[in-house]
């Protein structure tokens, strides 16, 4: 049995994976506009790890000793952890952020802040201003004697504080919401002397400020950034009578006045501004009261324009064809004779849409059924499931309400598909649907035909183009029968299958990993060839990770890419010597899960949607398929050979989080996601 001091914690690994976001920021070898992008992305990875990881803790600290019990720590020592390394990397952060700063202006891009602007800035800012801006400002005069309005996570506020020099007792306060929902939070102003010109929108409504508040006549108007970060876990009510779409919906109005988990502020405020707002909010000075510096929200740093030469950003690799579906005036007659795999971004995400309009408009397809755990806003694939039920197909989608942050979006999907004779499942009660799936099925000559899908990631257009991921589609009765006993079950709860083929949570994911885990290292102790290798996003399964260090002192040879959090510690003499693990960031997220077991010489391959966390392995309903093909299988281990030698953007994981770049101990740089395109763009030849 492994200790305590054998894992790392999870939410320390998964600052250590945050960290590597912020190393690709600094690279001076990544393009200078994608190093900004870079900062957008580790803000909004920090927003969401306090919305969820941090104030889960903070509400475990009333637990008492059960705290201490489920964390292996006390969540009060676990919390000031987790502030060191957020106030380290917060320096860290704003050291890039300058010179990233100071490289943009080398390359003729210049960001402006109020003070900076020449006069033609100054007349394209007051007709901006005048015309969209200020009819999007709502100015809020605070008082004691009103309550404080409330304040919305994810948004940025300036507080206002109105002084003059002729009276030092007339001062009031304001409060400004940056309307960055509405209008680009980085603007571009015209070009001037060659040069790119940029401007946040909060210090264009700096400008705008002694005309918003021109009637009070004072002599100094100062605003000053602040942002809460409210607890984002929803609070639902356990009274199974109520509909569980209503008790979603009332739990995102609760969610929006979540308990405060950290608050920022410009580090610059004036003290009575502060504590007015602290005393009004009840927010106690602590570990989550935090001086920032001017900016915040750089998550909006994301949407960086396009701006300077191409060379500022990433080379395009627009998704390629797939070399058996290319020509193919039937796609569902190509899954027939062949399993597909399809690996985004790499190739095109339009094929699965193909297929499901395909599928829409056969006359011989009888129904589809899909799950939906993320869509995008403008999704097609929702429109293709319509246009099916149009077409007189039974369609049934099994939507996920408690997806974390996209409960509301698909709330509304919800509805549409409902209006639109769509029959629609709303997950299953206590477990969370997180599988990837669809069904598809054809009568030919009065013979059903099941076309399954099993994948690793959502079906998310937007997401298909930065995430990398599998899809699995084939018409292998053994798996396809098994994802219709799923679908089975999600109609009836009560009714239990078993499992010979996919491995599906909570019914026997767990059991059937850790089994080919002790296949292995029987198969080391008898002195047989035995390895794993492990592409995944999240390890901190204890009793995965104990398997793996005992497969690892039988002598299994265990390679893994692991992206985010990760609880296992290689290389340690006497239990993970034979584990090495590297991750891997880079211009796409890696996010694809891929399995194999050496099992004596007969490779076992499989994909899924489930992490080694115990959410997925026994809380939720996750879903694993052998890939059984064996130029699939070749196609997979080309991948993963390929990952493994990454020698560019490949970190070796470790107990301290040093973040260290693997050495090129071979003379040929390897960067992975380039290399995988280049084999994916061979294939076509």
């Amino acid at each position: 049995m492994a200790k305590k001091r054998d894992f790392v914690n999870r939410d320390i690994s998964w600052l250590y994976f945050n960290d590597r976001v912020l190393q690709e920021a600094e690279n001076p070898e990544v393009p200078l506009i994608e190093r900004a992008r870079f900062l957008g992305i580790f803000s909004n990875n920090l927003d969401e790890f306090f919305r969820v990881r941090v104030a889960t803790i903070k509400r475990m600290t009333n637990w008492g000793k059960e705290a201490s019990t489920v964390l292996h720590e006390d969540p009060n020592v676990l919390l000031k952890q987790i502030q060191g390394i957020v106030l380290d990397q917060q320096k860290k952060f704003d050291r890039i952020y300058k010179n990233l700063l100071k490289e943009l202006e080398k390359e003729n891009i210049i960001m402006h802040d109020e003070k900076s602007l020449s006069e033609k800035h100054m007349e394209f800012i007051r007709l901006f201003f005048r015309q969209k801006l200020r009819p999007s400002l709502i100015p809020i005069m605070l008082s004691n004697k009103l309550p404080f309005p409330e304040l919305k996570d994810k948004s940025i506020y300036l507080a206002v504080k109105l002084h003059s020099e002729k009276s030092k007792t007339r001062i009031l306060y304001a409060l400004i919401e940056v309307p960055s929902e509405v209008l680009p939070r980085i603007m571009e102003l015209p070009q001037e002397d060659n040069k790119r010109h940029i401007i946040l929108l909060d210090d264009i409504i700096r400008i705008g400020l002694t005309n918003i508040f021109a009637a009070f006549q004072f002599d100094h108007i100062d605003a000053y950034t602040i942002k809460i970060t409210r607890d984002a876990e929803l609070d639902l009510s356990e009274d199974i009578s109520e509909s569980f779409l209503n008790k979603v919906s009332q739990g995102l109005q609760n969610r929006r006045q979540g308990r405060t988990v950290r608050f920022i502020y410009d580090s610059e405020m004036p003290k009575d501004l502060l504590n007015f707002i602290l005393r009004k909010n009840d927010i106690v000075k602590g570990d989550n009261v935090i001086a920032g510096g001017r900016y915040h929200n750089f998550k909006d740093f994301m949407g960086f324009p396009e701006v300077g030469p191409a060379r500022l950003r990433h080379i395009p690799m627009p998704p390629l064809e797939h070399p058996q579906l290319r020509n193919e005036l039937s796609l569902l007659g190509m899954i027939r004779k062949k399993d597909v795999l399809l690996h985004f971004p790499y190739q095109a995400f339009y094929y699965l849409l193909d297929i499901l309009r395909e599928a829409a408009i056969n006359p011989d397809v009888v129904s589809i059924k899909m799950t939906l755990y993320r869509v995008a806003d403008n999704s097609r694939i929702i429109n293709a499931l319509i246009n099916a039920a149009k077409n007189g197909k039974r369609v049934t989608a099994v939507i996920e309400l408690q997806a974390r942050f996209d409960e509301e979006n698909n709330i509304l999907w919800a509805r549409r598909l409902e209006e639109e004779g769509v029959k629609v499942i709303f997950g299953v009660q206590g477990l969370k649907v997180h599988s990837k799936l669809i069904l598809i099925k054809e009568k030919i000559r009065n013979k059903n035909v099941l076309y399954a899908h099993v994948g690793t990631g959502n079906f998310h257009e937007g997401t298909a183009r930065v995430y990398t991921d599998m899809s699995l589609f084939t018409c292998n009765p053994n798996i396809a029968n098994e994802v219709q006993k799923v679908f089975s079950f999600f109609r009836d709860n009560y009714k239990r299958s078993t499992y010979r083929t996919l491995f599906v949570s909570p019914t026997n994911t767990r059991r059937n990993f850790l089994k080919l885990i002790q296949t292995e290292a029987k198969n080391a102790i008898n002195g047989k060839e035995a390895y794993i290798i492990i592409k995944i996003n999240n390890l901190v399964d204890e009793e995965m990770i104990e398997s793996l260090y005992e497969a690892s002192k039988a002598g299994v040879k265990i390679d893994m890419i692991i992206r985010g959090s990760c609880s296992i510690m290689p290389n340690i003499k006497g239990m993970s010597e034979n584990i090495r693990i590297i991750s891997i960031v880079d211009r796409f997220l890696e996010h694809t899960r891929i399995f194999v077991f050496c099992n004596g010489g007969n490779e076992k391959y499989y994909i899924s949607s489930a992490d080694w966390m115990a959410r997925n392995l026994d809380t939720r309903i996750e879903v694993t398929a052998p890939i059984l093909d064996k130029d699939l299988q070749k196609q997979i281990r080309d991948i993963l050979n390929i990952n493994l030698s990454d020698n560019i953007k490949s970190r070796i994981v470790d107990k301290k989080g040093s973040n260290t770049f693997l050495k090129n101990t071979t003379g040929k740089n390897i960067r992975s996601q380039i290399e995988v395109y280049k084999y994916y763009q061979r294939l076509l030849e």
